[in-house]
């Protein structure tokens, strides 16, 4: 066999194991179990609550701005929007 001959079946012979190799449970099912867990945990928590998912767009700066606010009071994001957005709509 030439030497191509020789990388070429071993090519293979590696492409062949690595899809009969299962996937680490960090990647694979294991670790969406505990994401997908911790998700419905937090819907409960927040269902609990009250609360409604409510996607925005923002500028980035803006939410850079929200973070960095969030951080020096100390409170959740979630928390500080709620704060803002209900002192603005009361002085409205």
């Amino acid at each position: 066999m030439k030497k191509t001959d020789l990388e070429k079946n071993k090519a293979l012979k590696l492409t062949g194991q690595l899809k009969q190799a299962s996937t680490p449970a960090r990647f694979g099912a294991g670790a969406q179990l505990l994401s997908e867990q911790d998700r419905r945990e937090q819907r409960k928590r927040d269902q609990a609550l009250g609360l409604v998912p409510f996607a925005v767009k923002l500028p980035q700066t803006l939410a850079n701005t929200l973070r960095e606010t969030a951080v020096e009071r100390g409170v959740s994001l979630n928390e500080l929007v709620d704060s803002l957005l209900t002192q603005a709509l009361q002085s409205k």
